[in-house]
């Protein structure tokens, strides 16, 4: 009796897992259904940021054209001055008297071809004389002129309209053309000049867009737009200068202050892929891709990362879906079946370098 009941259990168990096994090879061989989307290609996206100094867009440091001793300084440091505007007085007295002697030249020179004029016709004077007469005319004239030049050098102006800064000079010093008086700035608007990589130095045109910020009031961004370029890259630092140009409303920024620019090229364009099908083995990354209904493994290269994406390198085609959801459920040559494939309009996110060790 015991023999007979171990018999049947085995027959029974036969019968159960040969009942069995088709069902599970029938299982494993379904499709295994994910999500893709079709693969999209974004420029990738370098992010250059860089110390720049301010400078007026008009300036200059203001010296005498003569020699002497200061008699009135007639600005105050940080005041606003028109174009001619006097700043500083010297001594005068030489060049008024040079000034004086020279009119009474011109006046002698005047009176005497006069009576020449007056006589010309009787005969007695010669017209060679005459000539002498206007040349020297002509002669206290110019003397005149040279006077009164000195004469105006005794006063320093304002070359252009601006603001005008702190000056060492008292009344009482004596200067020369070498002594510095001030220095003006038209500074209505400010240039920006810092340095950028030679790498960018293609991408970074006149007229393209940098973003500035004073450090100052480092939370008050504003755009600046590139005027110029530097015509050269140094050899030592590989930079050149790039300039760009800000309104200055309200008089809130000063030459010399310092500015962080930042500004992004576009650079080769990448495939890009939401971060969550990216898979992570021994040999790296790699992702899936859906081709002729089957699971295609592709090894890739994280070049950097944005908001929920990531940029690869790897043997992408453009027509290509990427298994997005899913990805722990497949291998590499399994049947695939596309419950949603997917393709989202591209977005406009912000990028972020690949940290070390997201490559493969």
């Amino acid at each position: 009796m015991g023999k007979s009941y171990s018999v049947s259990l085995a027959v029974v168990g036969a019968m159960f897992l040969s009942g069995c096994s088709p069902s599970e090879e029938d299982r494993v061989e379904e499709p295994v259904p994910v999500i893709a989307e079709t693969l999209r290609f974004l420029p990738e996206q370098t992010e250059v940021e860089a110390i720049g100094s301010a400078r007026a867009v008009t300036s200059a440091e203001i010296f005498p054209e003569s020699a002497g001793r200061v008699i009135r300084v007639l600005f105050s440091a940080g005041e606003y001055v028109r174009r001619g505007q006097p700043l500083v007085e010297l001594d005068a007295r030489q060049e008024r008297l040079a000034v004086e002697a020279a009119r009474v030249q011109v006046l002698e020179a005047e009176q005497l071809l006069g009576r020449y004029r007056r006589i010309e016709d009787t005969g007695a004077i010669s017209e060679s004389q005459i000539e002498a007469g206007e040349t020297a005319l002509a002669s206290a004239k110019v003397n005149l002129r040279q006077a009164e030049t000195a004469l105006a050098d005794r006063t320093v102006r304002a070359p252009f309209s601006g603001h005008i800064g702190l000056t060492q000079i008292d009344t009482g010093d004596r200067v020369n053309d070498a002594t510095p008086i001030a220095q003006i700035d038209q500074r209505s608007r400010l240039y920006i000049d810092f340095p950028a990589p030679e790498e960018v130095f293609s991408s970074l045109r006149e007229g393209q867009t940098v973003e500035v910020a004073a450090f100052s009031a480092p939370d008050s961004t504003m755009d600046a737009r590139i005027v110029a370029t530097d015509s050269s890259v140094s050899r030592d630092s590989r930079n050149f200068i790039a300039r760009a140009v800000i309104p200055n409303e309200g008089d809130r920024f000063r030459p010399g202050m310092s500015f962080r620019v930042k500004f992004t090229r576009n650079d080769t364009s990448r495939a890009a892929v939401p971060e969550e099908a990216i898979v992570w083995g021994g040999e790296g990354s790699y992702l899936f891709v859906v081709r002729n209904g089957k699971a295609q493994r592709i090894p890739v290269t994280i070049t950097s990362r944005r908001e929920g994406f990531a940029l690869v390198d790897g043997r992408l085609g453009t027509k290509d879906n990427v298994v997005i959801e899913g990805v722990q459920k497949i291998r590499d040559g399994q049947d695939i079946r596309l419950v949603n494939a997917r393709n989202e309009p591209e977005v406009d996110v912000n990028v972020r370098p690949a940290e070390a060790g997201d490559d493969g």
